[in-house]
């Protein structure tokens, strides 16, 4: 990746400035150029106003943004404050997420996301958990890598234990939602995210030793950004827990939804650990999302719309620290990737709610057959229709539905007594298998006890 290349002087730009140039310029001060935030290494390969130059209509831009500046008290590592805007654009994002996320979800047919919320919840934990763990490096498929989560078993290789220390360390965070963060604290999550994953097993829940840890290209190896001298790595993340911890009479007032997307930002540009630093950056920003009363967010995964575009996100980081370390450029980044991650999450919900009514009327077929199977048992069978050769394991089962085990096991025999599960053993345990034909057994099924 480029560096974006910095924007040219503004004492330059207007020692140059002829008197009759200033009222075109003046005309242009908006903080937006056409509607946008555009970083210079943008706005300079845009068409020109009328009358301006490139550098002068740079120079009206930055004195539009200028009076919007709040001063965060958070340092970049040359001690100078990093800086934040409000624009339109980052207010009318804010006020969607306000809307979506703290509010209520509702399904095609308008009612509340309640009834399976449980199930939604370990989906969501198992998405981020494998895509996070993904964007760092983790080579698994998601297919075995969810089939790991669900049914509990032990973690095979690296990628697998990477996956499934994060999936452990975003269940944790959910029991210190209301707790004040501490640096302990986020030592103590970065164990649990790299535990037995890193080269040196030692580096595990403590900081970096050195300063040899840079952000690269991985193409080239060029070296993208050099985070702070490692000495001064706990003064950074005292700092960095007390703007975590700061309610709403600190100054400048920080949007609960911009300090977490601030505290996703700290961790990446100050990069404390010799690695996992973007699983911790993700797990905290979670964490500062729930602790507002963000509950929705438990149920997105943030890192599955990273993913998609992993350049984006490491420019975004680029263009504040390449444009007097403004922030804005990374919080549009985020907050974007927030509105995409609950727009996901209510098309997954509708996917649902139609996969599940078509189930509901596949069983609803025979008068007799009406009523047969809980709404755990429906579940399954939505899901085995779009998947067929699934396994089915009684322990899987009962930790996606939270039941206990007996009525876990009960749940998968009757199925299996219907015909509609085959089961099989796998060492020590029974696995249940969704047959091929199972569709046309359903229907069978309905014909028969009609």
């Amino acid at each position: 990746m480029r560096i974006p290349k910095p924007a040219p002087s503004l004492d330059n730009t207007f020692a140059q400035l002829a008197p009759a140039r200033m009222e075109a310029l003046i005309q242009h001060v908006h903080p937006l150029p056409g509607g946008k935030y555009l970083h210079w290494d943008e706005l300079r390969r845009r068409p020109l106003p009328e009358g301006l130059t490139h550098a002068e209509w740079w120079a009206a831009v930055t004195l539009a943004r200028a009076s919007l500046f709040q001063r965060l008290p958070l340092l970049d590592k040359q001690g100078v404050p990093f800086v934040f805007a409000t624009p339109s654009s980052v207010a009318i994002d804010l006020h969607h997420i306000d809307r979506d996320a703290a509010g209520h979800i509702r399904s095609t047919a308008g009612a509340p996301f309640q009834a399976d919320t449980q199930r939604y919840l370990i989906t969501s934990l198992i998405e981020e958990a494998i895509t996070s763990s993904q964007l760092e490096g983790a080579s698994t498929t998601r297919k075995a890598a969810a089939a790991m989560l669900r049914s509990g078993r032990r973690p095979r290789d690296p990628s697998e234990k990477m996956i499934f220390n994060n999936y452990c360390a975003m269940e944790h965070l959910r029991s210190l939602r209301d707790a004040q963060l501490t640096p302990e604290q986020v030592l103590e999550l970065h164990q649990m995210l790299t535990q037995d994953t890193l080269d040196d097993p030692e580096d595990a829940g403590r900081y970096r030793r050195d300063d040899t840890v840079h952000v690269v290209d991985v193409r080239d190896n060029k070296a993208l950004h050099v985070p702070p001298a490692h000495g001064e790595l706990p003064m950074r993340m005292q700092r960095l827990c007390d703007f975590a911890n700061a309610g709403e009479a600190s100054l400048p007032f920080v949007h609960p939804v911009l300090r977490a997307v601030l505290l996703h930002f700290m961790i990446g540009y100050d990069h404390p650990f010799a690695d996992g630093n973007g699983r911790t950056a993700r797990a905290l920003f979670y964490w500062s999302m729930a602790k507002s009363g963000y509950w929705l967010m438990e149920y997105t995964s943030i890192s599955h719309i990273l993913r998609k575009a992993p350049a984006q996100y490491m420019r975004a980081y680029l263009h504040t620290e390449t444009d007097k370390n403004d922030t804005t450029y990374f919080l549009l980044h985020q907050l974007q990737t927030i509105r995409q991650a609950i727009a996901a999450l209510h098309a997954y919900v509708a996917r649902k709610s139609r996969e599940q009514k078509e189930t509901e009327r596949l069983l609803a077929s025979s008068p007799n057959l009406r009523g047969r199977f809980n709404h755990r048992q429906t579940t399954l069978l939505n899901h085995a229709l779009r998947n067929a050769g699934e396994a089915y394991r009684v322990d899987a089962h009962q930790r996606t539905h939270e039941v206990v085990y007996q009525t876990a096991r009960r749940a998968l025999l009757e199925l299996e007594t219907q015909g509609l599960l085959e089961k099989t053993r796998k060492g020590n345990a029974f696995v249940y298998y969704a047959p091929a034909d199972l569709r046309e057994r359903l229907a069978d099924l309905a014909k028969t006890q009609s």
